[in-house]
């Protein structure tokens, strides 16, 4: 199993991105500070707490299970937000 440490940047690295990618779309679009754009980046910011908060939990009776469990989250959570901004772009 991958280590707590991993899973812990792949959750900042992956919800960074979809940031970022926000970003990018509001400069290429000359939109800045949309309202659209601030929606996703709270959403990303979220779920990036909550992810957080379920990766320090500390009664987990299964640690296996649990970590996969919030990878399985952030894989979701992430495909969500991608399609939210690649609705901004069409």
């Amino acid at each position: 199993m991958a280590s707590i440490r991993d899973l812990k940047k792949d959750v900042n690295f992956v919800l960074g991105d979809i940031i970022e990618a926000v970003y990018l779309w509001e400069a290429g679009s000359n939109n800045r500070d949309s309202e659209e754009g601030t929606i996703i980046i709270d959403k990303a910011i979220a779920v990036f707490d909550d992810l957080m908060d379920k990766i320090h939990q500390k009664d987990v009776d299964n640690n296996k299970a649990h970590f996969k469990d919030i990878r399985a989250q952030l894989e979701e959570k992430a495909t969500e937000l991608v399609e939210e901004l690649n609705k901004l772009g069409s």
